[in-house]
């Protein structure tokens, strides 16, 4: 196999874990209680895809917001909203390259409108709802977005259309269009410079440190968390490695609780703010990227943690599937996906992918 094949390979498997893992999450997205989880999948790992809620009564515990179908419409293959925002930009992307045209995000604002109003789906979150409204009413795109810290990675189809890392970077804010917060903005923009590299060849965790040196301070410190944290359960004379759900534990431990004055707080490790997100993910990269089967099981392990796991997933899969490639992944998870054969004609169009 050549190099430009191994590339290639390699940039499918970007794309493909982050929207395999997260699949693997919708039946339990936005469920905060993994031993809940790990009982209502017969006390062991999910294996198989499956629809918002099932086998938990068709709901899912968001903390602070009570049980819910969160993915109303969506069945087992199918994607949550931080998938479907990779698809529909990808569609964009693909759509540019057939007609030779350079990707401006004022070009892609009609194309995700038209989506939300028509054929969305998913959970819509309330950043998304904020900008539509804003645009709406007129306002410049220039000034649009909400200050949610939640970090919201779309910008997995850009590895098969940029070869400069500034580009990527620069994109990876671009379709986060609906964030002004500089953490949640600063959280993509990690993980998009880390995959990058990992992608052209550099190990996991000189990408992560060489990233992290040139990131700011928020960036900086939640890796340390999470380097901590993974020689924290791997040391056996730490409580935590001989916790059954130590993954779970970890998470929550690396972000403080919320008291939002809902039903209950919200435990932000596991939640969606990048303070939790970003050292979660990395958690799990870190943990997992050494052992035999590295990818799947990556995939698997931040399913069973819960919370906002298809956050999680996206950079998870993105950074994996960049280090092992498309032959890596499972198959079947991968032949299941409900829109893989879609994904596959789009993904042929990009420049990188020809």
């Amino acid at each position: 196999m050549d190099i430009e094949t191994t590339k290639q390979d390699k940039i499918k498997g970007l794309f493909y874990s982050a929207i395999v893992g997260d699949a693997l999450c919708l039946g339990s997205h936005y469920e905060y209680d993994a031993k809940k989880i790990f009982k209502a999948y017969g006390d062991k790992n999910i294996e198989r895809f499956m629809g918002p809620g099932e086998m938990m009564g068709g709901q899912t515990h968001g903390i602070g917001w009570g049980e819910q179908n969160y993915h109303p419409g969506k069945s087992a293959g199918g994607t949550t909203d931080y998938g479907d925002y990779n698809i529909l930009v990808l569609e964009h992307l693909a759509n540019l390259a057939k007609k030779n045209e350079m990707f401006t995000l004022e070009s892609l604002i009609p194309h995700w409108m038209n989506r939300l109003e028509n054929s969305w789906g998913s959970w819509i979150c309330t950043m998304t709802k904020e900008t539509y409204a804003q645009l709406k009413q007129n306002v410049p795109l220039s000034q649009v977005g909400g200050y949610s810290n939640a970090m919201a990675i779309r910008h997995l189809a850009g590895y098969a259309c940029f070869e400069d890392e500034e580009t990527l970077a620069h994109f990876s804010k671009e379709v986060m269009f609906t964030h002004i917060n500089d953490e949640a903005l600063s959280g993509g923009e990690f993980f998009a410079r880390v995959a990058y590299r990992v992608l052209n060849g550099a190990d996991i965790i000189d990408a992560i440190t060489s990233v992290s040196k040139q990131s700011n301070m928020f960036i900086r410190s939640k890796v340390k968390i999470a380097f901590d944290k993974v020689a924290e359960e791997a040391d056996p004379n730490q409580a935590l490695h001989n916790e059954q759900f130590s993954d779970d534990l970890a998470l929550t431990s690396m972000a403080k609780l919320w008291d939002v004055g809902r039903s209950e707080p919200i435990r932000v490790g596991k939640a969606s703010p990048t303070e939790g997100t970003l050292p979660g993910a990395l958690y799990i990269i870190l943990k997992y990227s050494k052992q035999e089967d590295a990818l799947n099981k990556a995939l698997v392990a931040n399913a069973m943690i819960g919370g906002d796991n298809a956050s999680r997933s996206i950079a998870i899969g993105m950074v994996l599937g960049a280090k092992y490639g498309l032959s890596a992944l499972n198959q079947e998870w991968l032949k299941s996906l409900e829109q893989y054969e879609y994904c596959e004609g789009l993904l042929k169009q990009l420049p990188l992918l020809k």
